[in-house]
C-alpha cells in the first residue's frame, strides 16, 4: 500500500471513528517527512464551533507539536474535500501538499459538498450575497496599527 493510501484510509479511520462517538464523517492526519504528527476529527457538534473542521483541528494540533505556526513540509490528508476554508488555513500554514478520499460530488447527496461556497467566493465582492465592506478607519489616539506592529517587530530583533 502506498504512503498515500495509508494516510489516506487513517484519515478516513478517524471519520468513522468520529460518527462512532457522534461526529461529523470526517478525518485528517498531517503528515511531515512521511510520518503522521497530528491528527484531527471534525468536532463541530460537540464544541459548536463551525470553525472545528478536521483539517483545521489537525493544523492546530501539528502547530503545538511542531511549536510552530509554518507547516512548510508538511501534507495533510483529509477523508473529504476540504472547504474553502480549510484550504485557506492550510496555505497560510504553508503546508505544500493536499489529498482527499471523498470528493464534493460523492458528498453532495450528504449534504456534505461545499462546491457552492467555492463558486460564491469567486465573485468579486459586490456580487456576493454576504455583504463584505472595506471602511479604512484608524485611531487617532493610537498610531497606524501595521506600521506600530512592524516597529515593535524591529525592536525586538
Amino acid at each position: 500500500m502506498s504512503n498515500e493510501r495509508r494516510f489516506l484510509c487513517e484519515a478516513i479511520e478517524l471519520a468513522h471513528a468520529n460518527v462512532e462517538h457522534g461526529g461529523r464523517p470526517f478525518g485528517a492526519v498531517v503528515v511531515k517527512n512521511g510520518e503522521i504528527i497530528a491528527t484531527g476529527v471534525n468536532e463541530i457538534l460537540s464544541t459548536n464551533d463551525p470553525t472545528a473542521h478536521a483539517e483545521l483541528m489537525a493544523i492546530r494540533a501539528a502547530s503545538q507539536k511542531l511549536g510552530s505556526a509554518d507547516l512548510q513540509g508538511c501534507a495533510v490528508f483529509a477523508s473529504g474535500h476540504p472547504c474553502p476554508m480549510c484550504m485557506a488555513a492550510m496555505r497560510l500554514a504553508g503546508v505544500s501538499e493536499v489529498a482527499y478520499a471523498y470528493s464534493n460530488d460523492d458528498g453532495a447527496p450528504f449534504g456534505f459538498s461545499t462546491a457552492a461556497i467555492s463558486a460564491e467566493l469567486a465573485k468579486p465582492f459586490a456580487e456576493q450575497t454576504m455583504k463584505i465592506r472595506h471602511l479604512p478607519v484608524r485611531l487617532e489616539s493610537h498610531p497606524d496599527l501595521y506600521a506600530d506592529w512592524k516597529r515593535k517587530q524591529e525592536a525586538q530583533i
